[in-house]
């Protein structure tokens, strides 16, 4: 295909080749075509630098998930050392290997609620579809087959396979996908500051979209309704943190119909809202739960599905009805991932990183409520160290800008020009440096971010004359 920025980039450059090559997930390739990508060349701690030397203070901690930072020595040794030991192993057939027995003993003992069993994947994404199969395979088990729909929220983000990609609740990853399949519902996304009605507070907002959740349950029936998925905070739906009480009163729905509750901790898992799980953060008692990115600070993929026992026991005599329990990845289980992960959580131990995060949490959180008082800024909010800020054409009337995107993207290229990394999405700004950031490398990431909106709001100005 002719691209014309190919005419504008030097020949053989890795820009050229890579807009020659590479099909880019979660892009707008339009826009990828016109601008071109940004090439990292090496990273070290917090902070990355690109193939021309730029050097770039990491806000978003990668993907949300480079917890403990960039070139952490302690686990490429620990990788090295696997590698050579035991560089495969698979979890078939009863096989197994030490590492993931090691890991999944590891992340049982930091369950916030009673956990049994662990499965491991390579995603949040697979994760999550994971979780799908499970509830339907535990309900055929134990004779409920009927209970199989799984209800999410408008604005969640749980992957993008067939099944997690159903459970997303954002328009661009089910558009021209044929998504979501027919067993997804979703339910209001509990954002007061966009969805609140005029002259509602934030208590009843609360208790209203929590009845139309118990509406919908109702409407399908008690009895075809499986299970809920949340994040704690939802994130690349534009970090939206739930009013207080919320997930006491949704818990409270579920319990009464009997339908499980799902907690992706995917984003908010290993000290990032500055508890260990997002869980404890916001007061979720979960049946099972997902975990991803953080749990190797993204050295390695690895994502874990944990489940109760009383979810794990019917699985053996359907496992001998059916032939076997028919799921599993190659990778399942894979000693490499399995060995740094371990390691990972271990150096958060004994690096005490996740009180480290709360306490410089803190400090990000004072600077992150500043910028409410920004004139671009309509709102902002977070937990720990995840934040986001809702950009405004009014933020007295929360009137939005006319072409939803352009005035995010544009602050995100300003923070790049300031040497920051952030995340728009849509109009939000989000913000999630890795957990070992110092107060004083936060006031670094502040300091450029409000010269990038002041960069913003006078492009914004002008365009708007």
């Amino acid at each position: 295909m002719a691209d014309p920025l190919h005419n504008e980039l030097p020949p053989g450059s890795l820009e050229a080749r890579d807009l020659e090559h590479l099909l880019h997930p979660t892009t707008n390739l339009k826009h990828l075509h016109s601008k071109g990508p940004v090439v990292h060349a090496r990273a070290k701690g917090v902070h990355l630098w690109d193939n021309h030397g730029k050097q770039y203070l990491e806000g978003m901690a990668g993907l949300w998930c480079t917890a403990l930072g960039y070139g952490e020595e302690e686990l490429a040794r620990t990788a090295a050392e696997q590698l050579r030991t035991l560089s495969y192993s698979q979890l078939f057939a009863g096989r197994t290997n030490e590492p993931s027995i090691l890991l999944a003993e590891k992340l049982k003992a930091m369950m916030p609620f009673d956990a049994g069993r662990v499965f491991f994947g390579l995603s949040g994404s697979d994760a999550n579809d994971t979780q799908i199969k499970l509830m339907w395979y535990y309900h055929n088990a134990i004779g409920k087959p009927e209970k199989k729909k799984i209800i999410s929220r408008i604005g969640g983000y749980h992957g993008v396979t067939i099944g997690s990609g159903s459970l997303t609740g954002l328009p661009p990853f089910h558009k021209s996908f044929d998504l979501p399949i027919k067993q997804v519902l979703h339910t209001d996304r509990p954002h007061y500051y966009r969805d609140g009605e005029a002259g509602e507070t934030e208590a009843q907002f609360r208790d209203r979209i929590v009845a139309n959740l118990e509406d919908l349950i109702l409407r399908e029936g008690p009895e075809t309704v499986a299970a809920f998925i949340a994040e704690p905070v939802l994130g690349a739906g534009g970090v939206i943190v739930p009013p207080a009480g919320y997930y006491e009163r949704v818990q409270a729905v579920l319990a009464k119909y009997d339908v499980l509750f799902i907690d992706d901790e995917v984003i908010c898992g290993f000290g990032r809202t500055g508890n260990a799980f997002g869980a404890e953060t916001l007061g979720i008692r979960p049946t099972t739960m997902s975990v991803a990115k953080a749990l190797s600070s993204a050295y390695q993929p690895i994502s874990a599905v944990i489940i109760p026992e009383f979810m794990y026991e019917p699985f053996i005599e359907a496992s001998a009805k059916n032939g076997l329990f028919g799921h599993g990845f190659t990778y399942t289980g894979h000693p490499v991932c399995a060995a740094v992960a371990l390691r990972n959580l271990e150096l958060m131990e004994e690096r005490d990183i996740f009180a480290h995060a709360a306490k410089v949490g803190a400090v990000f959180q004072e600077r992150l409520a500043l910028l409410a008082e920004h004139p671009l800024v309509g709102d902002s909010r977070g937990r720990g160290l995840l934040g986001g800020l809702e950009l405004m054409a009014d933020k007295e009337t929360k009137t939005a800008f006319p072409a939803p995107q352009q005035v995010g993207e544009h602050c995100s290229d300003r923070c790049a020009a300031q040497g920051l990394i952030l995340r728009n999405m849509g109009d939000i700004m989000a913000i999630c440096p890795p957990l070992i950031i110092s107060e004083d490398q936060v006031d670094e990431l502040f300091t450029k971010l409000e010269r990038a909106l002041d960069d913003t709001l006078g492009w914004a100005t002008k365009a708007a004359a």
